[in-house]
């Protein structure tokens, strides 16, 4: 049986699998946005003074990494709804599940992304802020966070990725992205060359574009550190 590039070309082209890597590409932007936003305060949390604070957070962070992403979204699918009758609800879909399961597994990757770009702001920016009379929240929110965010930017891009290619597992509960296409359509013709370089193609070019975003955001951030640091050297050499 020889590579069918007929086949090959239609598939590539077809409604079917586009819609399923869109579907695949909105799972991980939601899921990931979701991560960040649970992995901010666990961040905040590991750094805080209050040790039962640390110490939730560090049994989330041990707890959720420890966990393969499979297991956690057949908890979440099948045994959910066994637990409580809200999650037999039609509100919960696969792509709902798909979503709060690999959020919760990606917050526990990125918490630590956060909590290294928060360490590696200067201290001396705090007690900037507390100088200017703003409270400890808004000194977070005005001063800190912006500096860490050229910190975390670039591994959570990559973390970003990862997910991208994680969200392949979803295919085990029935969510139609573009690995559960792909299956369907091996099942039904029993073409595994033409459906899997598909389905490769897809990933590859989600990926690579990925991958070019993050350099132009690397090279725009490494320009304005640099403009940064050569407006401060000319200030300095005026005074």
């Amino acid at each position: 049986m020889s590579f069918d590039s007929g086949l090959f070309w239609s598939t590539l082209f077809s409604g079917t699998f586009f819609r399923a890597a869109l579907v695949t590409l909105a799972l991980t932007v939601l899921a990931h946005a979701l991560a960040i936003l649970l992995s901010l305060p666990l961040a905040l949390a590991l750094n805080s003074r209050s040790r039962a604070w640390r110490w939730f957070a560090t049994v989330y962070v041990g707890v959720f990494r420890g966990l393969p992403a499979l297991l956690l979204l057949l908890f979440v699918w099948n045994g959910l709804p066994q637990i409580s009758p809200i999650f037999r609800e039609a509100w919960f879909s696969p792509f709902v599940a798909a979503l709060f399961a690999l959020a919760l597994n990606e917050a526990a990757y990125q918490v630590e992304i956060n909590r290294a770009a928060l360490g590696a702001v200067d201290e001396g920016q705090f007690q900037a802020g507390a100088a200017l009379g703003l409270r400890k929240g808004l000194v977070y929110m005005l001063i800190v966070i912006p500096q860490a965010l050229r910190v975390a930017l670039p591994p959570t891009v990559n973390e970003f990725i990862t997910l991208l290619k994680t969200t392949s597992l979803a295919s085990v509960i029935s969510l139609t992205e573009l690995m559960a296409v792909t299956q369907q359509s091996v099942a039904s013709t029993f073409r595994y060359a033409e459906f899997y370089a598909v389905a490769s193609i897809y990933y590859l070019g989600m990926v690579y574009i990925l991958m070019l975003i993050q350099k132009r955001i690397e090279r725009r951030f490494a320009w304005s550190k640099g403009h940064a640091a050569s407006a401060g050297q000319a200030a300095a050499s005026r005074a």
